[in-house]
Parts: C-alpha cells; sequence; structure tokens
C-alpha cells in the first residue's frame, strides 16, 4: 500500500501540534491538579488543624466579598487594567519604531542592540526590586538638583507646547504620561524589539527593491511593506506585552500578602481567579481584534 503523501498545511498543523506537545504534557501533569484544587480553594475557606488544612466549603463567597466589600481589592485590579491599557500601545509603538532604526546599517550597530536588551538582562534579582522612581530620585537628590531643576525630567515644557497647539486634553495626557514613564516603557520593550528586529530581517530586500524602482518613498516603504509583514508579530508582542504587564504589579504583591500574611488563602485564591478570568478575557478580545488585521505573506 502506497503511502499518503501529506500536504503542506497538513504538515504545518502535525510541526504545530509537535510544538506545542511539552506545554500540553507539563500542564496536564504539572499544572492542572494545582489550577483545580485553586479553584476549589476560591470556594472555601482554610483554617489550620494538626493535620493540616481544613476546608469550609463558602460557595461564592469569597467573590461576593471582594468585588463588593473588600478595601483595596477593586482598585488595585482597576489600577492594574487601566497601566496595562496605556503602557501596552507605548511599548508596541516604541519597540517597531526601535526595531526599525536599529535594522538599518550603520556603525556600532551590534552595540546598539544589546543596549536595548541590556534592560532585560538587567530585570532580575536586585535590579527588579528597585523602584525607578525612587531610584532617579535619589540620584538627583545626591547630585544637589533642586526641584527647579528636577522639573527638567518631567514633561510640563511638552505639555504645554502641546496644549498650546490646540490638543485635546486627554491626548496630551497621554503622551506626557508616557514621556513620565520612558523609563519603564524601555525596560519593557528588549524582548518585543528582538521579535520584531527577527521580523525585519525575514522581509525579503527584492521587496523594497522592486517599490524603490517603481518610485516608492520611504513612507510608503513602511506602510505598505514593513508594517504588514510585520503585523503577525504585532500580535504575538501584544499578547506577551499583556500578560508581562500583569505580572509584577501590586496586584500580584496584593494576592501574596493575602495568602502569606494574613493567611487567607481561601480569599488570595479567589483574588487569583478573577485576575485570571480577566486577563484571559482581554487577551481573547486582544487576539481576536488584531488577527482581523493581520496579513499572512504566503
Amino acid at each position: 500500500m502506497l503511502r499518503r503523501k501529506w500536504t503542506l498545511e497538513q504538515r504545518k498543523a502535525w510541526y504545530g501540534l509537535l510544538f506545542a506537545t511539552p506545554f500540553m504534557f507539563g500542564f496536564l501533569f504539572l499544572f492542572l491538579i494545582p489550577l483545580l484544587q485553586s479553584l476549589r480553594y476560591s470556594m472555601s475557606t482554610l483554617r489550620l488543624s494538626e493535620g493540616g488544612f481544613v476546608t469550609d466549603y463558602e460557595g461564592l463567597n469569597n467573590f461576593a466579598m471582594l468585588l463588593l466589600s473588600h478595601p483595596t481589592f477593586n482598585r488595585t485590579l482597576t489600577d492594574a487594567i487601566v497601566n496595562m491599557v496605556v503602557n501596552v500601545p507605548i511599548i508596541i509603538i516604541f519597540s517597531l519604531f526601535a526595531a526599525v532604526l536599529l535594522n538599518q546599517r550603520f556603525r556600532g550597530r551590534v552595540f546598539a542592540r544589546s543596549v536595548f536588551f541590556l534592560p532585560v538582562i538587567l530585570a532580575s534579582s536586585a535590579i527588579a526590586s528597585l523602584d525607578a522612581n525612587s531610584f532617579i530620585a535619589g540620584m538627583m537628590t545626591s547630585s544637589g538638583a533642586s526641584g527647579e531643576d528636577s522639573g527638567m525630567l518631567q514633561s510640563f515644557q511638552l505639555e504645554k507646547m502641546l496644549l498650546e497647539s490646540g490638543m485635546g486634553t486627554m491626548f496630551v495626557d497621554y503622551l506626557t504620561g508616557a514621556v513620565d514613564r520612558i523609563y519603564e516603557i524601555i525596560s519593557s520593550s528588549g524582548v518585543q524589539i528582538l521579535i520584531f528586529l527577527a521580523g525585519l530581517q525575514s522581509i525579503s530586500p527584492s521587496l523594497y527593491e522592486s517599490a524603490r524602482m517603481e518610485g516608492a518613498t520611504g513612507y510608503e516603504l513602511f506602510w505598505k511593506i514593513t508594517f504588514p509583514m510585520t503585523s503577525p508579530l504585532i500580535l504575538t508582542n501584544t499578547v506577551y506585552s499583556i500578560i508581562d504587564s500583569f505580572n509584577g504589579n501590586e496586584m500580584i504583591t496584593l494576592i501574596s500578602e493575602t495568602a502569606f500574611r494574613s493567611f487567607e488563602f481561601g480569599v488570595s485564591a479567589a483574588m487569583s481567579w478573577i485576575y485570571f478570568v480577566i486577563i484571559s478575557i482581554i487577551l481573547v478580545l486582544s487576539g481576536w481584534f488584531i488577527s482581523k488585521r493581520v496579513f499572512y505573506y504566503d
């Protein structure tokens, strides 16, 4: 019997399944049972006993308490979502802009690329525990900067200029907020820049050569070739940036402190599940919206 030859689409499907197999095995054997236990704990009250923990079933009381009467949960959750909505678009735009610049041919290109990726290497251990604002404020204090001079690091002049030009207040606040958070944005863009850079280097030079022969400008090259060809990576980087923005923020700190300082493990598990569901909804909506506008080059 002759062996049936697979089509290209079938081979791609099997390759994708092969790459996803380690995750599926890891999820089944390492994460599935703790996930179900966490869901059980979120609907219970845990008490210490001689034999360990005793769970008292509470139904949805923990969730109702968090959403209706907890003093800080709703505010902390809202701040996390707002920070994600504000930071992720800026990170994506900055990463694509930086990757386009770093993809050009110039002296010191390797050094420039390593500088942009350096925050990813430094974002660990003691460096990750430093607060950027306190760090900058300490440097300014130690250098003897006055209160008037310290305003130079902020965006007061930019805000005044934009308002005088007739821009809306909401748009001006968004831009000046991005300028004030430039350290945070750059330190969160290293991986995204590398992904965009890899995608830019995979674009065939013949596309640009053909477009230039037809008289295309640099502006047209970007919007007609570069941007469509990197649109799948915009989806990838958006998903990564959303997940990264929800990691290591005040919400994670609140969940950890509720569990290991207040010893309210059931409430902490309920916090985690609410947080998980909201992140999942945001990821699904973002992925669906962007995937409708992604261009795939066959």
